[in-house]
């Protein structure tokens, strides 16, 4: 609307605001404040963000610009603020129009966990949504895992199936409200609804708004003992009563999942004290709005069942995130067993039809929804160390926020590693970092990686101009690099865990990297995972190693930690006998003898494999680096005693902590001796590298620094010897953030022209 006057000292601006401001009530936001200031024009959602355009005087609209950031809404972001100036219409008032799509990119906000103010509602019996299990508003609910494109609008979403009824359309068109413009609002009248089905009666699920007396029903089979598929933001769950042996030794064996440990979602943080030693770090952790899976200790008196964790001393815990959840909670469940509704080595299921396809031996009844799933995103796992909070892997909550580069870069993909997959987009300063996409072992595994790929392409208006993997060529990710027609940049494994740990804390400088993991193809064609780096983004150098050690049997050796064993006791010429058959032990004796499918590595997690069965700790594994997280739970952390090791030149020899370890005696303190050892190597080696280089930063990388106790000790002898210690946080130290680092130095070489 245009009036027919224009004020003298009128301007008009069009202001552009960049970052997470879509899904998160920004327009709500800035059209109160307009509204305060009295400011005339619009705002909309636009695919490069936020546009406003404001008209007043220049003093009003600099009042504007210098509120906008400091009063934006709890879940938004603003990365840039843009402002062009425009010729004044004399229009009167100002409104939410309707948004526009260009090619523009913009960020995306993830999925927030269910806010105070819609709980209160969800439990309020007075309240139009007591008891519905999709009540959200602007602060909290599903976002990324139902956003099928942008801007982000309710017919961009998942909730295009679920038109308003006439008291939802009023709460978002009521600027006082606080579902004023909430995209995904609704209420049991309207919005999607759930279905209960048993296991093989046949699939035609009938979905009802009338969901209090299914949640009902779900509570009475949690209680009796069943195995419950839950449909939720970004996929399935599996759950039990985590108090329950019997049901959770049954999913367990369902699952096919001997000893990996299944999370635990309790009803609030004072059942989470029952279970587990908190600190307050730990505490905060579990309260965030990106609510993650938190690893914490495990009380020896708590009431869960020790099938969900067998022989681990700690737990991973998280609370309720949904209304569902909390709903789950409501009358005499205290704990739910919950795992990733997949069977193993594949993603997790999200459509109903494919969850009663894949889950049906598993589970005995289908909690289902309606609101379909544009995303799969399994739980983020997280765990303090040091009193700071570090991401083991980064999923719902936290994906797809970006990592800042601090320069612009090509627009390119990073396809990551094979393990703990993530893949990553660059776009404009941004690493838009996915999530977890999980083990590429298998068909389902890549359709998703592949889809995901797509996903991201089409949401952040990406088009990659080159394409960066791992160097290993039988990697189902390089493979995919090869065959996407783009310029491909080939980048070394441990030089991305240390450019991820440099991109992730904002450093571009020449650093010390310490990069220790399990696997990963070197340049020399060897199996490398125990390495000093030196160099930045662009290039490196590698400064020393562990000591390579043949082991016998591929894949095998990391199955069978005695077969490291094996290897490290024979390299040090040491006799140990260990608690494995005496005909396989000589037949690995005699392919190490013959040379006979033996690959040599200067891995760090095999080294933690065999001392852990030298211990007797573990002769076989059933998931990744189960051997070494029994070692860290066998320490008396009281020892501080360090034994010997040797460094020639580049290579640490680690033979005479082997040898010390077999002559040693009580479990509790050659564990910790070993850890400490570890640690003081590293900082020895470091030290040697700055007598040549000058450089006091050290970036710590690669999964074995998953270990807390290796971290921590690590970390406090470098700082001792006056160092500068980079670590992970909100980026996996693990393969989980491959992908970030790829992306880093493949742009770094671009940018040189060294590629």
């Amino acid at each position: 609307m245009t009036g027919t006057t224009i004020e003298a000292g009128t301007s008009r601006k069009r202001i552009t605001i960049r970052g997470v401001v879509q899904g998160v009530g920004f327009r709500p936001f800035a059209f109160r404040l307009a509204r305060t200031l009295g400011i005339r024009g619009f705002v909309l959602n636009s695919s490069s963000g936020v546009v406003m355009e404001a008209e007043a005087t220049d003093r009003t609209i600099a009042a504007l610009l210098e509120r906008l950031p400091r009063e934006v809404p709890p879940l938004a972001r603003i990365d840039a603020i843009t402002v062009d100036d425009l010729p004044p219409t004399g229009e009167a008032g100002f409104s939410i129009v309707q948004s526009t799509a260009t090619s523009d990119f913009t960020l995306i906000a993830p999925d927030i966990a269910v806010c105070d103010d819609c709980l209160r509602e969800t439990f309020d019996p007075r309240d139009r949504r007591y008891g519905y299990p999709f009540t959200n508003c602007t602060n909290c609910g599903p976002r990324y895992t139902i956003i099928r494109d942008l801007p982000y609008d309710r017919q961009t979403t998942a909730m295009r199936a679920f038109p308003m009824c006439v008291r939802c359309d009023a709460e978002f068109r009521h600027s006082s409200d606080r579902r004023f413009h909430a995209e995904a609002n609704a209420c049991p009248e309207c919005g999607p609804g759930l279905a209960l089905l048993r296991a093989g009666e046949g699939f035609d699920p009938r979905f009802t708004r009338d969901t209090r007396a299914i949640l009902g029903h779900v509570r009475r089979l949690l209680r009796d003992g069943s195995v419950v598929a839950i449909r939720g933001i970004g996929g399935f769950h599996l759950a039990c009563d985590a108090t329950n042996g019997t049901a959770v030794a049954a999913l367990r064996t369902r699952k096919r999942r001997s000893d990996k440990p299944f999370a635990v979602m309790v009803r609030d943080l004072a059942t989470a004290e029952r279970i587990c030693v908190l600190s307050d770090a730990e505490r905060a952790l579990l309260a965030t709005r990106e609510r993650p899976i938190v690893i914490a200790s495990r009380r020896p008196s708590g009431a869960i069942a020790e099938a969900v964790a067998p022989g681990n001393n700690t737990l991973g815990l998280m609370l309720p995130y949904t209304p569902l959840h909390a709903l789950l909670f409501a009358h005499g469940i205290d704990a739910l067993a919950m795992t990733s509704g997949n069977a193993s080595e594949e993603p997790i299921a999200a459509s109903n039809l494919d969850a009663w396809q894949r889950l049906a031996r598993i589970a005995d009844w289908f909690l289902l929804h309606d609101r379909e799933i544009e995303t799969r995103a399994d739980d983020s796992v997280m765990r303090v160390i040091d009193a700071k909070p570090r991401t083991v892997r980064r999923s719902r909550g936290f994906a797809p926020q970006p990592i800042d580069l601090g320069v612009d870069v090509p627009e390119l993909l990073a396809c990551g590693a094979d393990l703990k997959n993530s893949c990553c987009l660059t776009k404009e300063r941004s690493a838009i970092l996915s999530q977890h996409i999980g083990d590429l072992t298998s068909y389902e595994s890549m359709f998703l990686f592949e889809e995901t790929v797509g996903r991201m392409k089409k949401l952040f208006r990406v088009s990659p101009q080159f394409v960066a993997h791992d160097l290993h060529p039988q990697y189902r990710s390089t493979r995919f690099a090869q065959s996407c027609g783009l310029p491909a940049i080939g980048v070394q494994h441990h030089h991305a865990h240390i450019a991820s740990c440099m991109a992730e804390n904002g450093i571009r400088e020449p650093v010390i990297g310490v990069a220790m993991d399990g696997t990963g193809f070197g340049l020399d064609g060897k199996v490398w995972g125990g390495e000093f780096l030196v160099g930045d983004l662009a290039h490196f150098e590698r400064r020393a190693h562990l000591r390579y050690v043949p082991l016998a049997g591929g894949d095998a050796a990391i199955r069978q930690p005695w077969r490291s064993a094996v290897s490290y006791l024979r390299d040090a010429s040491v006799a140990l006998d260990l608690p494995t058959a005496t005909k396989e032990r000589e037949l690995v004796e005699a392919m190490l003898d013959q040379r006979i499918n033996v690959f040599e590595t200067s891995s760090c997690g095999r080294l933690f494999d065999a001392v852990a069965s030298m211990l007797g700790l573990r002769q076989e594994i059933t998931f990744e680096a189960q051997a070494a997280i029994d070692l860290e739970q066998a320490v008396d952390p009281s020892e501080q005693g360090v034994y010997p090791f040797a460094v020639d030149g580049d290579e640490i020899d680690m033979r005479p902590t082997i040898a010390a370890i077999a002559h040693d005696l009580g479990i509790a303190t050659i564990a910790a001796k070993f850890h400490n050892t570890l640690a003081e190597m590293i900082a020895v080696v470091c030290e040697r590298i700055r007598a040549g280089d000058a450089l006091h930063r050290v970036c710590l990388s690669g999964g074995v620094f998953q270990n807390a106790l290796l971290l921590e000790r690590t970390a406090s002898r470098l700082l001792q010897r006056g160092f500068d210690v980079i670590t992970h946080s909100c980026v996996p130290t693990n393969d989980g953030g491959i992908a970030l680092g790829q992306a880093a130095i493949a742009a770094e070489r671009i940018r040189r022209g060294n590629l």
